[in-house]
């Protein structure tokens, strides 16, 4: 008898494992069957497989589910790639190397802190908002990349820094993408609704109660921008802190990081509260690092000051602002520079009433970002240069971003004017493989080229861009003579064009209103 029962249990073991076997086999085979609907399968294998095989048991059976155990991969893998890129800090041997690892290291930390959002159940997010992160999150590692290569150090670094975490956040973009990279939102008094109503009031407000004043003369709290936002970092709690900043010339290098949520800065208008700096790509800081101001914490508003950078022309790419805040908003803002003026790097962005000017690729980056009714001026470039209004970034198509112009004025600056038969002005140029960019109901002046839009290099992303015009008017607007692109398109359907309204494009209505800029929500 007991002979039996040791048998018994012997084979009851036996078949525990054989099933333990079946299963684990099993789930792989699905793991492999949901790796296989992925754009970069391989590396989905190689990571999801090893990095969360005790999972296999419960393995996920819904594409949700599956997704976050793929934002989970992602996110270890940049966390021990941020790690290791930290530690080539003893490998930097000049002042260039020194500044395009410092920019891959605030990058990296950047990245781990969209994808951590993704995955924190406490955050309750949308799969708008999750889109959103994980375009930026993938935007961050391409500008790592592009500011070792144009400090010229990409040799060095790149391959010291190699890994998968782009093609992971590729797979995850993919798998969070149901068929649409916009979402349907509302408009509430010219605001996109994602302006909360408090913001909203601030901006029409004609008076706005400051938390502290800037001023250089001594009559405010602070004398520089600097001290007022260290004020603002010590202060409790996240709700919104303004900052008055009287009129003057500030001439500071200003960053407002992740940390520094909900900050106000509002002037005495753009002609009379100016920051301004010079950094420049030839003065050895990258693009990225070169911003006057630059600005990556949440819910960031600007009103009534103008952003400069005075690096001029001959020192190529100068930023006077660069934004990567969610849910952004600049309203009678101005931005002077020439070549890479204003930066929208990434997230949610909106621009009101707002004057811009530049030469080379003066509105550029990697943002879901709207402008409406602003006044874009195109300066004298160097001799044998080409003006270009526009450079997006887009490197994936399923990332939910792109620069919508509507209701606003493309012009020649006062430079410009008498020499405008000597230099060509385009609306724009492919800078990265998927580029999107549309004008919607916007005035052209003659300087606009014929063709409209200029190639990047050769036939570089002509198939794949997504560039497009709804009824503009003015001398410059005619599309008869444009480019005869595939990704060029004349817009005639207002569906269509509807899809880069601030109500749809970057879901303004949950979030414009309360910022108290107003906005159109639609065409």
């Amino acid at each position: 008898m007991a002979a039996k029962l040791e048998f018994l249990l012997f084979f009851l073991i036996a078949l525990s494992s054989l099933s333990s076997f079946f299963s684990l086999a099993i789930s792989s085979g699905d793991l492999n069957w949901w790796c296989d609907k992925t754009p970069y399968p391989n590396e989905c294998k190689q990571h999801v497989a090893k990095d969360h095989s005790q999972h296999f048991r419960s393995f996920p059976k819904q594409k949700r589910d599956f997704r976050k155990l793929a934002i989970q991969t992602a996110l270890e893998n940049a966390l021990k790639a941020g790690a290791h890129t930290k530690n080539l800090k003893s490998r930097c041997k000049t002042e260039r190397e020194k500044s395009a690892w410092a920019d891959c290291v605030e990058l990296y930390e950047n990245t781990v802190l969209q994808l951590n959002r993704t995955v924190d159940p406490i955050t309750k997010c949308t799969d708008f908002d999750t889109q959103t992160w994980l375009s930026t999150a993938l935007t961050n590692l391409d500008t790592c990349r592009t500011g070792l290569i144009e400090l010229g150090v990409a040799d060095h670094f790149l391959p010291l820094m190699s890994n998968n975490v782009s093609k992971l956040i590729c797979n995850t973009l993919a798998l969070n993408n149901n068929g649409s990279t916009e979402m349907q939102t509302d408009y509430e008094n010219g605001f996109p609704t994602w302006v909360k109503p408090g913001d909203r009031k601030l901006l029409q407000s004609s008076t706005v109660r400051p938390s502290v004043v800037v001023a250089q003369d001594g009559t405010g709290n602070y004398r520089t921008i600097k001290a007022a936002l260290d004020a603002a970092a010590k202060r409790s709690g996240s709700g919104r802190f303004v900052i008055h900043i009287k009129r003057g010339v500030y001439r500071e290098n200003l960053e407002i990081g992740n940390s520094l949520k909900n900050i106000m800065l509002v002037g005495d208008g753009l002609r009379y509260t100016i920051i301004t700096g010079s950094r420049s790509v030839v003065g050895g800081s990258t693009t990225f690092n070169s911003a006057t101001v630059a600005v990556t914490g949440e819910g960031f508003i600007a009103q009534g000051i103008t952003f400069r950078n005075t690096a001029g022309p001959q020192n190529h790419q100068a930023v006077a602002l660069r934004s990567g805040s969610d849910l952004s908003v600049f309203y009678r803002c101005g931005f002077e520079g020439y070549q890479d003026t204003l930066y929208v790097h990434s997230q949610r962005q909106f621009y009101k009433e707002c004057y811009i000017y530049g030469t080379v690729d003066y509105i550029f980056g990697n943002a879901a970002v709207v402008f409406q009714n602003c006044m874009i001026y195109s300066r004298r470039p160097m001799a044998g240069q080409k003006n270009t209004v526009t450079a997006q970034g887009r490197t994936d198509p399923n990332q939910n971003t792109g620069i919508s112009i509507h209701n606003s004025r493309v012009m020649a600056a006062p430079d410009l004017s008498p020499v405008l038969s000597s230099f060509k002005t385009y609306l724009g140029r492919p800078w990265k493989q998927y580029s999107r960019t549309v004008f919607l109901q916007s005035y052209f002046e003659s300087l606009v080229d014929p063709a409209g839009w200029l190639e990047w290099d050769g036939d570089f992303a002509l198939n794949t861009l997504y560039y497009g015009e709804y009824k503009n008017y003015g001398p410059g607007s005619s599309t008869s003579r444009r480019v005869q692109w595939r990704g060029y398109r004349v817009i005639t359907s207002p569906s269509e064009a509807s899809r880069f309204s601030v109500e749809n494009f970057i879901a303004g209505r949950s979030w414009l209103p309360a910022t108290n800029v107003p906005f159109t929500a639609g065409l």
